[in-house]
């Protein structure tokens, strides 16, 4: 039985038919931001609500706890020099870890008041940090600390690169989560999960056209039949792999939906890895898993 789904013809030129979906790691309570260190061959995520991150090392198989405690870490990138770029629940903030293992804390606040919980995180080429800042870090002590909105509103914010300044980009999102570019950076796409607080909001993913660093009229992508977009990455011919429910989509670059990988439990987030930038890894709610697939990681 194939591990995939295939809706459009081009869909089987970006799977190979003989690649399983495999489990690779289980235990966690809701995984998340996978992030992978090529220099290295491992991979990081984070395990929310057990407040730690785990480590898979590719060469061996074996997983390990990587950060304990983690401040109920989210979202998780690898930054142009090969650092960890973290979004923080508990901290409210989004940090950097350095080469020697310090932290850098990169932003905390907007015009003086707390960010909600910053979730998802991309790095640009020119270094800017791109992330979404929701409020599930606060709306309960499960994913972090209980809490009131400081900033009224959930947003996605840009720092720079040279200056670290922390900028609005975006604010026309209910519950903003998953952010990625595509491959040459001209749009920025973003999911919309605030189905989880509002019903009456369906479960979408927008683009946004870049005018340099400001976005232009979103255009709607996507919208999921069954549960929520939350993570998602671009290959290198611009498809987007997004979970989807239990579920990971590829979206064609206009929007088609092209196949799918059942995972049978909740997706977070995706991001890919190996040798050869073939690899999926995917964040299940308890698991993570992978498949070898016919297409790269955009960068």
């Amino acid at each position: 039985m194939l591990p995939y789904v295939v809706h459009d013809p081009r869909f089987a030129c970006l799977v190979i038919g003989h690649a399983n979906l495999e489990k690779l790691a289980t235990g966690c309570r809701w995984a998340e931001g996978p992030a992978y260190f090529a220099a290295g061959r491992y991979l990081v995520w984070s395990d929310i609500p057990n407040n730690r991150m785990m480590r898979l090392d590719e060469t061996d198989g074996s997983v390990s706890v990587f950060r304990d405690p983690s401040f109920h870490s989210n979202g998780n990138t690898v930054d142009r020099t090969g650092r960890l770029v973290t979004c923080e629940h508990l901290t409210r903030r989004v940090t950097r870890t350095e080469h020697d293992g310090s932290i850098t804390v990169l932003a905390d606040s907007y015009h003086g008041r707390r960010l909600n919980s910053p979730n998802d995180v991309v790095v640009r080429s020119d270094g800017s940090i791109w992330f979404s800042d929701p409020t599930y870090g606060i709306d309960s002590d499960y994913e972090g600390r209980q809490s009131s909105s400081e900033i009224g509103s959930s947003n996605v914010y840009r720092i720079d690169g040279g200056s670290g300044e922390i900028s609005l980009i975006l604010s026309d999102r209910v519950q903003p989560n998953g952010l990625a570019f595509s491959p040459d950076e001209s749009i920025l796409y973003v999911a919309d999960s605030g189905a989880t607080h509002d019903p009456s909001v369906p479960a979408t993913l927008w683009s946004y056209r870049l005018s340099g660093t400001k976005v232009e009229t979103p255009c709607l992508f996507a919208t999921c039949p069954d549960g929520l977009f939350d993570g998602f990455r671009c290959d290198a011919h611009g498809n987007l792999w997004t979970s989807a429910g239990r579920n990971v989509f590829c979206l064609a670059p206009d929007g088609t939906h092209l196949g799918t990988i059942p995972i049978g439990e909740i997706v977070a987030n995706v991001c890919f890895g190996g040798t050869q930038r073939n690899r999926l890894y995917i964040c299940g709610q308890t698991s993570m898993y992978a498949i070898h697939l016919n297409t790269r990681a955009a960068i």
